[in-house]
């Protein structure tokens, strides 16, 4: 679990001194812990204060804020660029004056070792002067490689702290605005939009700011080497620098190209996160519909356009990464050309202070100036993105909270208002009406009349275009689908209150939780996962409910609370919350239920967003408006009749106990005493342990390409790297052929003379050609391989996670399936492949270097043995915690995606209790989380590179003295090639070893994509027996003693089911809130398999593939899923029905008219999950989606609770006349939908309960079936009553 406390380790930075801050020692605790055992949460330290998610965002927030105002001010558009400047250019501008100091050690070098290779050339055994002044420069080059190592490491360990910050900055600005956007701007972004900001954009900063300030230090140094150059060699060097020039310039130009291709990817990325999280959202609803295939289709297409734009940047990527490799060779080259055409004759230890002083350039000038052009330009347009994304509206907080004189009242005069400023009609239109405390207002209509925007105004989502709206006192609202949030229930009922026991459980009697909270294997400490696996729609309504009964406000706003439960459940919620509880409140209530319209002070009939009527029940009685004739077809409603007689559930000392006055809440009332931190849990999930295995690299590998591709990579690697080695090699030769011209032995118009030396060339320049030619290959072959696997990988991925059970999706919360789609393909696409390919450039150099330098002079072996064995000892022990570290780091940040899903699923409820800052801490809590383990990710690599570092630059002074030492047997050339290799390697070693174990950790990613590929797979989707086509042609179900449970391990929700469903016939299934309703239907559907036998004509289910069987049912579910698009896509996402087809199943579900109204009618698009319609419109377009597929079976699982009766009612009938040959299966907790069919299954606690006619039933004084239509009253009862007489006879 992951407990959001400040009790964690303090950091042992804070304490530690000098020489263990340089030496990063204060790690070493965590190195013994994690040589011993894998690492766990707990063990990381905590964040230091400075590091700290809230103090830095708000700190980058009030510059933000400063700069907005600035803009408007000035009439122009504010720049995220400018605040993020003046929030961090002190810091970072010091640090940089630390890469002008390395970068300036290194300059050094060259000069040192010239003055050694000189005084081998110049070798006088007898002048003891010219021997100490060699030690005292051998013992220079050793202090400035031991300097620059140091320098090096403290730069780069600040100036990422710095990229860690800003990023963590600007995340927690991104969170805050997303709590506070309005609902026009919500239709502006989507959810699959911020996670990719979270994940990808803000991951620029990260890479930017390391590379930032070499963008003036590599210029500065070019300048500075060309300087010394031209006092060693001469005019010579301008043609090498020439070349620098022109490459440097090249890859400012790609940088260009870079940032368009990155905007454009970024896009498409978007697109497909967004399209992703839809897919898991809808899971169910694409499962048995049978659109995985499509959906696969839909986001492989997505993935291949988005590849095409990576391969582009990659391949520029890949030139800059093999310019970097040849390019210091290509400017010694064309140095000592010109040379020989201006026939400059040089010693060998000018020849070598030149290359040297050419490769204190290769870092500066050709690795990191490029990366800093790169990323440059992407860190402007992410910046760009995210500054549109700060730039939406927000909503405007214009309510107050209490008046001054402390009363509390809802007054609402002649309020007009639209969601869309575009439309003619407005929304709601000239709506007056008062409620004071202690009234209860229902607001009743159509679907789509405006009731649930007549709560979003009150909540102040929507604002007014005239009229006024004042809101006096604190608010409680519940959303009409029902949201709860990863955690306990106790604590999504708390939601931040302090926890007190009796007024705990008075609330969850009177919403009757008991019974279910006692079925929940922790009772109310049971986890609810991020979609609340073990809780129906009807439990997560009561859940909802509980939460705005305890927050004790003063005004509650109900929407339609009643619509997911079943009529005993209902009426209890109705006695017990609303005339009880909730009786001193100001409450309003939007409901279809209208048996309790008589209960209320004041109805307001709502169509089309303006005012039928407003008035009390006795008024509407007495001027006999045909107000019910909008809902029902009885006006015998005359008396108001008492609570039905039948004794109920709900027991007599309940009711005393309620009537009794409540321990007086108003010394309750002051806010402070009495809140806390809202409890959420987002489990941390299991990681894989141990290093990444040989497996996961082959996978991944062969991913993108065939063996031979591979095989052919391999050799070109090997071919470059000895072309490259060689060319050292002749160097040395060519240099000691120089020294003898220079100093005469040789004459050079000797006929053999010019054959040796245009031999020399010759073949260097051969060398060269190659070297510079192989390195591309390899470049361009490693990325079009990795970032293929990367795609084949993903797809694969993709057909997995949609293969899954649905059980999968219920145990893994969105934001850790996105984190892999969003956070590790994106490594694998963008860092992974500069990784590898920077991992075996530097590797190979390395073993060609060591093989050189051997090879020049053997006894270089002594010293190179141990050192190579010590590196791979450390590598190892470091890789021990490391691994573990960037475990941590991946799982740490899923958490952040989750809470961020969550929160906007739940934004109005979030802002209606006034808990933005309780999830922002919390969001907080998450970042900082994170940003323990990136702190220690960034600390070990520091570790690990301060050490090799130290280890290089003893292996510098071992070689520099040996040298010196053993000068008689040695010639200058070679002295010259080894001390200049010895230089390189210094820098090089090290990168390669951390590249190693960063090519490592950077697989963790491709292992937990690796790991979703091979997920649990349900049952196959088409077997090798297929039904006929015309299959089932009659609709015949039967069920044969079945069992069923969610999962393996799970209760029994299904006991000895035994039914026989006959074709052609209407079935009504009803029962208690989690009598096993659904169940029936996913055992119907096969969502986890059925124990026992299911046969559709004659057919036994399991017989058959999924999809043969799925595609053969049509079904609407209560949980309305759509889709980001326009309204025709997703009526028919795949196009497979005419216009005409779609608009009769549109007036079939009475929505017909609405759709006319708009002004792009079918095209009209709909915002991410249908925002911007309401939830009975949206079940209305789900409804219309499952009659369009003609079947033989059609279910209905409450896909019509949150529309109003009578459009129920004449839907009801559409579907009897239009499936009059077909069987239909209605689940429905309104009787009234099912009142006229033939038969009525009633199901309690998973066991058949009772079947049979409805008339037969209601005969039946003790039949379950009697008392749950006793339940909606005696006036509805009658109603219902009659119609069921009326249909018996009819049939008879």
């Amino acid at each position: 679990m992951l407990p959001v406390s400040p009790e964690v380790k303090t950091n042992p930075l804070q304490k530690a001194n000098f020489c263990s801050r340089l030496f990063v020692w204060w790690l070493n605790p965590l190195f013994k812990i994690g040589h011993k055992r894998k690492l766990e949460p707990d063990d990381m330290y905590s964040v230091l204060p400075e590091d700290r998610s809230q103090r830095l965002g708000e700190e980058l927030q009030g510059y933000w804020d400063q700069e907005v105002k600035r803009a408007q001010k000035d009439a122009q558009e504010p720049s995220l660029m400018k605040a993020i400047i003046k929030c961090y250019w002190k810091s970072y501008l010091i640090w940089g004056l630390f890469t002008f100091l390395e970068e300036g050690t290194r300059v050094v070098q060259p000069i040192f070792l010239g003055k050694m290779v000189s005084y081998v050339e110049n070798y006088d055994p007898t002048d003891s002067a010219a021997l100490h002044e060699a030690y005292a420069y051998a013992a220079g080059l050793s202090a400035s490689v031991l300097v620059w190592a140091v320098l090096h490491h403290l730069y780069f360990y600040h100036i990422q702290r710095v990229g860690m910050r800003l990023r963590v900055a600007v995340c927690h600005m991104i969170y805050r605005k997303a709590l506070r956007l309005s609902s026009s701007a919500m239709g502006k972004t989507t959810t699959g939009q911020i996670v990719n900001l979270l994940s990808n954009d803000v991951n620029r900063f990260d890479q930017v700011t390391t590379f930032l300030h070499y963008l003036w230090v590599g210029p500065l140094q070019a300048i500075t080497v060309t300087t010394l150059l031209w006092m060693e060699i001469g005019m010579s060097c301008l043609a090498g620098m020439a070349v620098a020039i022109i490459l440097l310039l090249l890859q400012s130009c790609i940088g260009k190209l870079f940032s368009s291709l990155w905007s454009k990817t970024a896009a498409l990325t978007d697109d497909r996160i967004r399209t992703m999280s839809e897919v898991i959202t809808g899971i169910r609803t694409i499962k048995m519909n049978v659109w995985e295939k499509s959906f696969i289709d839909l986001i492989t297409s997505l993935r291949r356009k988005e590849i095409s734009k990576i391969l582009r940047s990659s391949y520029l990527r890949g030139m800059n990464l093999a310019s970097f490799f040849a390019m210091s060779k290509i400017m010694i080259f064309v140095t000592f050309i010109s040379n020989v055409v201006l026939d400059n004759l040089i010693t060998g230890s000018q020849a070598f202070v030149a290359v040297t002083l050419f490769e204190a350039l290769r870092c500066s000038s050709t690795l990191y100036f490029p990366m800093a052009v790169e990323k440059v330009s992407e860190t402007v347009v992410s910046i760009q993105r995210i500054k549109n994304f700060l730039l939406l509206d927000e909503i405007s907080q214009c309510y107050l909270l209490l008046p001054s004189d402390g009363k509390t009242i809802v007054d609402v005069q002649a309020f007009t208002a639209s969601w869309e400023k575009a439309s003619k009609i407005p929304t709601l239109q000239g709506l007056s009406f008062t409620v004071r405390p202690g009234e209860l207002l229902a607001v009743v209509g159509h679907v789509g009349a405006g009731k649930s925007s007549l709560l979003s105004a009150l909540l102040g989502e929507l604002p007014p275009s005239q009229g006024t709206v004042s809101v006096h006192g604190r608010i409680a609202y519940v959303s009409q689908q029902p949201w709860v949030f990863p955690g306990t229930v106790r604590s999504n009922i708390l939601f931040g209150k302090k926890y007190e026991k009796e007024r705990y459980e008075e609330v969850i009697k009177a919403c009757a939780l008991e019974e279910d909270l006692q079925s929940l294997e922790e009772e109310d400490l049971t986890e609810i996962a991020e979609r609340g696996t073990p809780l129906s729609e009807g439990q997560k309504a009561r859940v909802s409910l509980a939460r705005a009964v305890y927050q004790d406000a003063d005004i509650y706003l109900l929407d339609d609370p009643f619509s997911a439960v079943d009529a005993i459940v209902s009426r209890h919620l109705f006695e017990q919350c609303i005339r009880q509880a909730l009786k001193e409140k100001i409450t309003i209530l939007v409901t279809h239920q209208l048996q309790y319209l008589k209960y209320a002070s004041q109805i307001l009939t709502l169509k089309d967003g303006i005012t039928v009527e407003i008035g009390t029940y006795s008024e509407f009685l007495k001027s006999r408006i045909d107000i019910f004739s909008l809902f029902e077809k009885g006006n015998e409603q005359s008396e108001p009749s008492a609570v039905p007689e039948t004794p109920t559930v709900i027991s007599e000392s309940l009711v005393q106990s309620l009537q009794s006055p409540r321990p007086s809440l108003k010394d309750m009332a002051q806010e402070d005493q009495e809140t806390e931190n809202i409890q959420v849990t987002l489990p941390l999930e299991d990681h894989l342990e141990g290093k990444v295995g040989f497996k996961t690299y082959k996978n991944y590998f062969t991913g993108g390409a065939d063996w031979s591709v591979i095989i052919f990579l391999i050799l070109v690697n090997i071919a470059a790297q000895i072309t490259y080695a060689l060319q050292d090699w002749w160097l040395a030769y060519w240099a000691n052929v120089q020294n003898e011209l220079y100093f005469g032995v040789y004459v050079k118009e000797d006929e053999d003379v010019v054959f040796i030396l245009n031999w020399y060339l010759g073949v260097y320049s051969g060398l060269t050609v190659s070297t510079v030619l192989l390195g591309i290959t390899r470049s361009l072959l490693i990325f079009y391989i990795l970032v293929n696997s990367s795609q084949a990988l993903h797809n694969k991925m993709l057909e997995s996670i949609l293969r899954a059970p649905v059980l999968f999706f219920h145990k893994n919360p969105i934001g850790r399936i996105l984190n892999r789609f969003s956070k590790d393909i994106g490594h694998m696409d963008d860092l992974l492949p500069l990784i590898f390919l920077n991992f075996i450039q530097t590797f190979l150099l390395v073993i060609g270097v060591v093989v050189v330098m051997v090879a020049a002079i053997p006894w270089t072996a002594i010293p190179v043995i141990p050192l190579v064995i010590l590196f791979f000892f450390l590598r190892r022990y470091f890789l021990e915690t490391s691994r573990d570290v960037k475990h941590l780091e991946c799982t740490t940040r899923s958490p952040v995606f989750s809470h961020l899903a969550s929160s906007l699923r739940g934004l109005w409820t979030i802002r209606a209790y006034k808990a933005e800052q309780k999830f922002q801490d919390l969001f907080d809590a998450h970042q900082d989380l994170h940003s323990e383990a990136w702190f220690l990710l960034l600390m070990t690599s520091r570790w690990l590179a301060v050490y090799l570092d130290v280890i290089c630059a003893i292996f510098v002074t071992v070689i520099a003295f040996g040298a010196l030492i053993l000068v008689e047997t040695l010639d200058a050339g070679h002295v010259g090639l080894v001390l200049s290799l010895t230089i390189t390697l210094t820098s090089m070693f090290q990168w390669c070893v951390r590249q190693s174990a960063e090519v490592e950790n950077m697989m963790i990613s491709v292992e937990r994509v690796i790991e979703y590929t091979d997920l649990v797979k349900e049952a196959p989707w088409e077997l090798e027996y297929r039904p006929p086509p015309s299959w089932p042609n009659k609709g015949v179900i039967s069920f044969n003693y079945v069992n069923f449970r969610h999962k393996s391990d799970g209760p029994l929700v299904l006991r000895n089911m035994y039914a026989d469903i006959y074709s052609g016939r209407k079935y009504g299934i009803v029962g208690r809130t989690g009598a096993g309703k659904s169940s029936l239907i996913a055992a119907l559907f096969r969502l986890s398999e059925p124990e026992g036998d299911i046969c559709i004509d004659d057919i036994l289910t399991v017989r058959i593939g999924l999809h043969d069987l799925r595609k053969k049912m049509s079904v609407a579910l209560q949980e309305p899923v759509l889709f980001t698009g326009t309204m025709r896509k997703n009526l028919d996402p795949f196009n497979e029905h005419t216009d005409k087809e779609l608009w009769n199943a549109l007036e079939e579900v009475q929505f017909k008219e609405s759709i006319e109204g708009l002004p792009a009618k079918m095209n009209t698009e709909l915002a991410e999950s249908g925002l911007n319609l309401s939830v009975g419109q949206k079940q209305l377009v789900c409804l219309a989606r499952a009659i369009l597929r003609k079947n033989q079976i059609l279910i209905i699982d409450k896909a019509t609770s949150y529309v109003d009766p009578s459009t129920d009612e004449l839907i009801q009938k559409k579907i009897c006349e239009r499936f009059a040959q077909c069987t239909v299966l209605t689940i429905a907790h309104r009787l009234r939908t099912v009142i006229d069919y033939e038969r009525i299954l009633v199901l309690d606690l998973g066991i058949w309960n009772e079947y049979g006619g409805t008339h037969n039933l209601l005969q039946d004084r003790n039949s379950l079936f009697y008392k749950m239509v006793q339940q909606v009253g005696e006036v509805e009862a009658a109603v219902l009553a009659k119609r069921a007489k009326q249909v018996y006879f009819k049939r008879k």
